[in-house]
């Protein structure tokens, strides 16, 4: 396993397949009528892909300087971030306890049981469910605890790997994007994410100029923004960021729907709609909200191309909602 402290100077552990793909969407881009390219976070390789792998990358790194031999994280049942937590400790040789919430109601048996759940238990992770309603930070801090106890030396990750250390995989990654894109001649107007735990967003807010719409998946505008902006000043402090918290942090939030993990009838055309052009799967939860919104803004000409559409991965979640697809 490759260490090495890069250029943030902060020690990082290689467990992504990286660079990751930047291509051209050009049956997309003719039916939208911009151009979009798509950088390709779903190959990032670690089981399954998916972004959450930049970050674990630093979060990882951390743990093992901290002599940690457990890790504990949070997330919905069918969390990406839990998937991708339990395969780099299993990776690392590290014991991974996942505590899940029960937070999306309403959904088939094989969203409680299968999707990346199915993949959690393959990898060996220990999984506490919550109950819908109860508080997930406190059976987090119990498990710590306990952990301890017993003589552990857990590390506690944040819900989507999301803090200053978690950003830094995506300050990385937004130098790996403008670089790909000056390659391809691409001079962007705007990177599109789909943004729920605000890590993926404020590490690119930290690393690049280049303006950054979050379509929130889960909270309100003032709220993701607050949180976005939390990191984004704690990283400005830091020399290499300095001056990232005056960037513009823009968040829309009309394509939530019911809330975390509900469908909506906007991302289900638009993982079909992409499908079908473009043979990529997009997943039900993020990256499909976020090209909804695209999708809207584009079709109100409140964006103009070029347009970088980061998918986040996920894919394995679309088996979870066989009921709607």
């Amino acid at each position: 396993m490759s260490k090495n402290m890069n250029s943030f100077g902060r020690n990082r552990i290689g467990l992504a397949q990286t660079p990751t793909p930047l291509e051209r969407l050009e049956r997309l881009s003719d039916r939208l009528g911009i151009e979009i390219l798509i950088k390709r976070d779903d190959l990032t390789g670690l089981a399954g892909g998916g972004n959450k792998v930049r970050k674990l990358e630093f979060l990882m790194a951390d743990a093992l300087a901290q002599g940690a031999d457990t890790v504990v994280t949070a997330g919905a049942l069918q969390s990406n971030h839990a998937r991708q937590t339990a395969a780099a400790a299993a990776k690392l040789g590290l014991r991974c306890v996942l505590v899940l919430a029960e937070a999306v109601q309403g959904r088939s048996q094989a969203y409680a049981s299968g999707g990346n759940l199915a993949l959690d238990r393959l990898l060996g992770a220990e999984i506490r469910r919550v109950r819908f309603g109860e508080d997930v930070a406190t059976v987090v801090s119990e498990t710590l605890a306990n952990l301890e106890t017993d003589g552990r030396r857990p590390y506690s990750i944040p819900v989507g790997g999301s803090n200053l250390i978690g950003a830094m995989g995506y300050a990385l990654a937004a130098h790996e994007i403008e670089e790909q894109a000056k390659a391809m001649n691409v001079v962007p107007n705007l990177l599109v994410t789909g943004s729920g735990s605000a890590g993926t967003q404020a590490g690119l807010v930290l690393g690049t100029a280049l303006p950054i719409l979050g379509i929130s998946v889960s909270a309100k505008e003032a709220d993701l923004v607050a949180n976005v902006k939390r990191i984004v000043d704690e990283g400005a402090k830091l020399p290499h960021f300095e001056g990232a918290d005056s960037r513009r942090i823009w968040v829309d939030d009309r394509f939530i729907g019911d809330g975390y993990g509900q469908p909506t009838e906007a991302m289900l055309s638009a993982l079909r709609l992409v499908a079908r052009l473009e043979a990529i799967f997009l997943d039900p939860v993020y990256s499909g909200k976020a090209m909804a919104g695209l999708i809207r803004m584009a079709s109100e000409k409140r964006i103009m191309g070029p347009v970088i559409f980061l998918h986040t991965g996920g894919m394995p979640a679309i088996f979870a909602y066989d009921d709607v697809l």
